[in-house]
Formats: structure tokens, sequence, C-alpha cells
């Protein structure tokens, strides 16, 4: 009996915008929807981001309206790819930054690099070898 699955991560952001921009730039999200709700009293807007793997997990990029900027270093967030130097390139064009470059790690069978999204979320991203 299947108990449950993963399905969602919310990324708390200022600019919901913006940060939508950037993950359709870099990882080829789609947006799938808009919410505007509260938690626990708290007015929320978020952009639901649909991943590039049918059924796989969704991005739910999440402003709270009464906190201006959330921290950047609560979650890394970690993404496959098939280029990984094409990766860093949107990232850089999108207004991201790399925070280490591209590392072989072939006892582990792949390529890994470690960028920032426009907010300064930390990203993993990593290509198998």
């Amino acid at each position: 009996v299947k108990k449950s699955d993963f399905g969602f991560t919310k990324l708390l952001v200022a600019d919901l915008e913006r940060s939508a921009a950037f993950y359709t730039a870099v990882a080829g999200l789609a947006e799938s929807g808009r919410v505007d709700a509260d938690i626990a009293g708290r007015k929320i807007s978020e952009i639901l981001m649909q991943a590039t793997t049918p059924g796989g997990p969704t991005l739910v990029l999440l402003h709270f309206h009464d906190r201006p900027r959330p921290a950047a270093d609560e979650v890394i967030l970690g993404f496959t790819t098939l280029d990984l130097e094409a990766f860093l390139k949107r990232t850089r064009e999108a207004g991201g930054s790399v925070y280490e470059e591209i590392k072989s790690m072939p006892e582990h069978g792949i390529r890994v690099a470690f960028v920032k999204d426009v907010e300064g979320h930390l990203i993993e991203v990593v290509q198998l070898i």
C-alpha cells in the first residue's frame, strides 16, 4: 500500500514574477496556476511551476505579504540536466549567478555545479556522466 508521494516544494520569495521568469528561462518550468490565500491568518500569493517530467513534483513560489524579504539560505533546490554548461549559461542570462563552478565527481557518476537564483537561493545542478 502506497502511503504517500513527494508532491511539491514551496520556496519563499520576495518577487513572484521575477522568480517565475527565472525558473522558466533556466529550468524550463511552466506556470500551472496561481493561488491567493492565507496560512494561519497570513496573506500569501503563490505561483505553481510544473516540472518538465510528467507527473513530477511542483515547485511552488510563495510570497508572504507581511514578509518583504525571506531568507535565501534555508533550502537547496536540486535540478538535473543533460547539459550543465548550458544550464549555467541560462542562469547567468536570467540574472542568476554561478556559486560554484562545474566539478566532475566520477566516483558518483556525476558532474555538479551550484548556482544562485535571482534572489540568492542556492541550486545544486547535476549532470549524469
